[in-house]
């Protein structure tokens, strides 16, 4: 399979080179060259399928030509060692449970496929080291620094934004050591996307050291975020209710959402999606207009939804040839303050009995808010409500922290405060 660059100014490359370089030398982002359509066998007994299975299906569409089938099945299985439950909240509204892997959010899937992926590009190459730049708004740090801990030949920075991740989160990178460095940047999410950008940009850093993203600009990284799609319909499809599915994605960087419109494009029978936005709706008002306006962001309690200029913007433009009637087609929007948030989370934990984190609140709201009568609507949950403690708590009273979140919690932090100034980012890579 070849990979080309959004926006069109380079060579096709091989999976293994997109993986390994991340972005593309003219800025922009892989796209596989063809989406293959997954047969309608595969539809017709997917409910009897296991996520692993499901998984390693649309795993083989995009990746089987470039990976041979025993050590992708290998890679799939190992990434997938955990349950993504459908879970029922109310009426004709479904929880996916992305939390249930070893740092309790969604990124799991995508950190530790790509952490396997990439080992795997490595040792085929023999390279000696290869360094992965990560800009986290919270649980992509960790998901990407727990799926590399240890991994022979790669090195780990997470740049987050000092003081706009919760606690918890922070323990998750900060606490590892061995391949991972922490840099706690004094900025904004997008100043540190700005900065991994910009590094892969720079002649003399390429010069010096072997750099590749895990951010969901990687392919490796968002791509796997399809198998659950699949397996959520599934699911959806044991209980009778696969009819008319509509999935919400709270959305920050858009990788989820890109990802499960990559379904889409394989045959999975989504009638629509939702993208929800908490104050930082770009995406919204770009449904709304037409126009695409990128800002600085906003601070909320949604913070991993925190992002002024989402990456993945450039792949739905993409893979819908640059049309805004095609996109709002397929993909509504909405947006909620914080305020809200609270009021959802409250309303659902004393009505239902179930507990949202704040990002799934803003995916259970928009599916309440817009669901049609004979739709069956899917929002993901894709963090613990525990990681956001500070911010739940207060609203539902005390909750329990899970016994992966305590181990982290118990750990010396260790981190790098750095500015959001290129140079200085620069001259400590070089100096490593």
């Amino acid at each position: 399979m070849q990979y080309y660059s959004t926006n069109g100014q380079t060579p096709e490359v091989s999976l293994q080179e997109a993986v390994v370089k991340g972005l593309a030398a003219d800025k922009g982002l892989f796209m596989p060259k063809q989406i293959k359509r997954l047969p309608d066998s595969f539809f017709n007994n997917i409910q009897n399928l296991s996520f692993q299975e499901i998984a390693f299906e649309v795993a083989k569409a995009f990746f089987g030509e470039d990976v041979e089938e025993e050590a992708l099945k290998q890679i799939v299985y190992d990434t997938l060692s955990f349950d993504v439950p459908l879970v029922h909240v109310n009426d004709n509204i479904y929880s996916l449970e992305l939390f249930h892997g070893p740092t309790l959010a969604f990124k799991d899937v995508g950190g530790r496929f790509m952490s396997r992926l990439l080992g795997y590009f490595i040792r085929k190459q023999g390279q000696k080291q290869v360094n992965v730049l990560v800009a986290t708004s919270g649980d992509t740090g960790s998901a990407v620094a727990n799926g590399f801990l240890g991994v022979d030949g790669i090195h780990v920075y997470v740049l987050y934004p000092k003081g706009k991740v919760s606690k918890i989160q922070e323990c998750q990178f900060t606490t590892l050591g061995q391949n991972i460095t922490a840099l706690e940047i004094d900025g904004v999410f997008d100043d540190c996307q700005a900065l991994v950008k910009s590094a892969f940009m720079d002649a003399d850093l390429n010069k010096h050291m072997n750099l590749t993203s895990a951010n969901s600009i990687n392919v490796a990284r968002f791509l796997p975020q399809a198998f659950y799609y699949f397996y959520a319909y599934a699911q959806l499809k044991k209980l009778g209710k696969e009819k008319n599915a509509v999935i919400c994605v709270p959305s920050g960087n858009f990788g989820n959402i890109t990802a499960g419109l990559f379904g889409k494009r394989m045959g999975l029978p989504i009638s629509r999606f939702i993208a929800a936005n908490n104050r930082n709706d770009i995406f919204y008002q770009y449904l709304l207009t037409g126009e695409y306006n990128p800002r600085p962001s906003v601070q909320t309690i949604a913070n991993a939804m925190d992002v002024g200029a989402p990456s993945n913007f450039a792949r739905i433009l993409d893979l819908y040839k640059n049309s805004h009637k095609d996109i709002c087609a397929e993909i509504s929007g909405c947006t909620y303050n914080d305020d809200q948030i609270r009021a959802t989370i409250k309303h659902v934990f004393d009505t239902h009995k179930y507990l949202l984190d704040p990002h799934g609140a803003v995916g259970y709201q928009a599916v309440a808010d817009n669901l049609k009568e004979g739709e069956v609507g899917v929002f993901l949950e894709t963090a613990h409500p525990a990681k956001f403690k500070d911010t739940v708590e207060p609203i539902v009273g005390p909750i329990e922290i899970p016994a992966k979140l305590q181990a982290f919690m118990r750990g010396e932090k260790k981190s790098i405060e750095l500015s959001k100034d290129f140079e200085t980012f620069k001259q400590f890579l070089l100096n490593e």
